[in-house]
């Protein structure tokens, strides 16, 4: 009798056992559903953030990087039910991590102030601005976070194809609301009550370059997989719609900035496919022989470059019309523009940087602090007053006002480590693989012209798409075999 109610106990606690969380098989269907989950929450987390104006209000700030930072916490739970710690790519991160802690270095109070006699001595930080300083460290490490959860959970080539037409998709929908606005918007407020119908916004954006910004990342991945895709005549014919679309309402848009990165991005997919190397590379028999086809093709090169350009601002100015061209002959007035009746509020970007270069040299180390330009900037900007900068518009300045040369020094060896990784993809076999990864590079060289004169990646949708690029760039822990699934 014993031993029946002993073998009874036994049966009901494996029974028990076969059934719960413990058992290897429940543990990773668990997990399973998790990196599903995981993937395509960021894949809608993508896309609701490009909708209220782009992101760029605090409080939808923070609930991004909440739902992000709760994405981060679920996949460190999958990995634990999964047993899977392969974190070999995320390794590229490290300067990026290292830059966040070096801001929030930048916030705290080291430094001893210079006092008036008689009053106690304090401690100062870096920053001219320590609360702001913080909120940029969680933004960039939420960047961090959401970038190494798409790199993780990119693992198979539907997830990947699946994440470029979500890149392409948001740009795709934005340009198609921006026409409708241009063509139905009669007065202030067109589903967001804070778009205007005086030119200056576009799209779900307030400012129309930063719509620019993304168009140029969507406008390059669009032509990465249209010149090496490799997929057929139906690809071609959905592409190169999406492709004309998308450049028709950039110039529409009448940004310069993004008329003129999307040129670059012309340009740089030209000289990254070079279709003419074979002309240059012909076998010559004498040295003057050789030196002829060096000559031919640059030549060559250089009369395609030249038609390309003629092309482009022929098409700029068929489609834009007399306000893109007027927009483009007032760039002289608007780089040196003074402000209203002599006020002498020195808002044109030739004083902006000049003062932005001197604050770069008073704090040539350690920076201002990120987040504490607009605060900084006050003692050289040379002005009435009147008007405050709040960007430097070229993020290359800002960055090393910001941030120092410690800070321009992190951001390199992130440039450094990314620029070698991605030559692997860009070498990859797969085709979609290696088109999608030459898209997203492409995307990424019209954002960095586009920064020399503006500030679209302060706008939490640039930076995500951005943040997506990279991801799509990166090769994946299982590239050579790159499942289907």
């Amino acid at each position: 009798m014993s031993k029946a109610i002993e073998i009874g106990t036994t049966d009901q606690s494996l029974g028990r056992k076969q059934v719960g969380p413990n058992n290897p098989s429940v543990r990773l269907s668990i997990a399973r559903a998790l990196d599903r989950i995981i993937f395509f929450s960021l894949l809608v987390t993508i896309v609701l953030t490009a909708i209220p104006y782009g992101t760029v209000q605090p409080w939808l700030i923070a609930l991004f990087e909440c739902v992000v930072f709760l994405l981060g916490v679920l996949g460190i739970v999958e990995r634990l039910m999964s047993e899977s710690w392969s974190f070999r790519n995320l390794s590229i991160a490290t300067p990026l991590v290292l830059l966040v802690l070096f801001i929030l270095f930048q916030s705290v109070p080291l430094f001893p102030s210079t006092n008036s006699p008689g009053l106690p001595s304090s401690t100062l930080p870096v920053s001219a601005d320590p609360y702001n300083t913080r909120l940029v460290a969680v933004r960039l490490f939420a960047l961090i976070v959401a970038g190494g959860l798409l790199l993780l959970y990119t693992s198979s080539k539907k997830r990947l194809r699946a994440m470029v037409w979500v890149v392409i998709g948001v740009g795709l929908v934005s340009a198609c609301f921006g026409i409708v606005r241009a063509v139905f918007q009669q007065s202030p407020g067109y589903f967001l009550p804070a778009l205007t119908n005086n030119g200056q916004s576009f799209a779900q954006f307030i400012n129309r370059n930063h719509f620019g910004f993304l168009i140029e990342m969507a406008l390059g991945l669009t032509l990465g997989l249209l010149v090496r895709g490799g997929s057929g005549y139906r690809s071609i014919a959905l592409l190169l719609p999406i492709t004309a679309f998308m450049w028709v309402t950039l110039i529409f848009s009448n940004s310069r900035g993004g008329i003129f990165a999307s040129l670059c991005q012309v340009l740089f997919l030209v000289l990254m496919l070079d279709p003419l190397r074979h002309v240059s590379k012909q076998t010559g028999t004498t040295v003057w022989g050789r030196v002829q086809n060096v000559i031919g093709g640059f030549a060559v090169r250089t009369i395609l470059i030249g038609s390309l350009i003629a092309l482009f601002a022929y098409g700029v100015s068929w489609v834009g019309g007399e306000a893109v061209v007027s927009n483009f002959q007032l760039a002289g007035y608007s780089f040196s523009q003074q402000g209203a009746q002599g006020n002498r509020e020195n808002v044109s970007r030739k004083d902006i940087w000049a003062a932005t270069w001197q604050l770069a040299k008073a704090r040539p180390i350690l920076g201002a602090g990120f987040g504490g330009y607009w605060i900084a900037i006050t003692k050289y900007h040379n002005a009435s007053g009147s008007f405050t900068p709040q960007e430097a518009h070229n993020d290359y300045l800002e960055l090393l006002a910001s941030g120092g040369i410690i800070g321009c020094a992190l951001v390199g060896w992130f440039g450094v480590r990314f620029v070698k990784s991605a030559r692997k993809t860009l070498h990859a076999s797969d085709p979609f693989v290696r088109a999608a990864a030459l898209g997203a590079v492409t995307g990424m060289f019209g954002v960095m012209i586009h920064s020399f004169v503006d500030f679209g990646l302060h706008i939490t949708i640039n930076a995500v798409i951005f943040t997506a690029l990279i991801s799509i760039a990166l090769p994946k822990s299982t590239t050579a075999n790159f499942s289907q699934e």
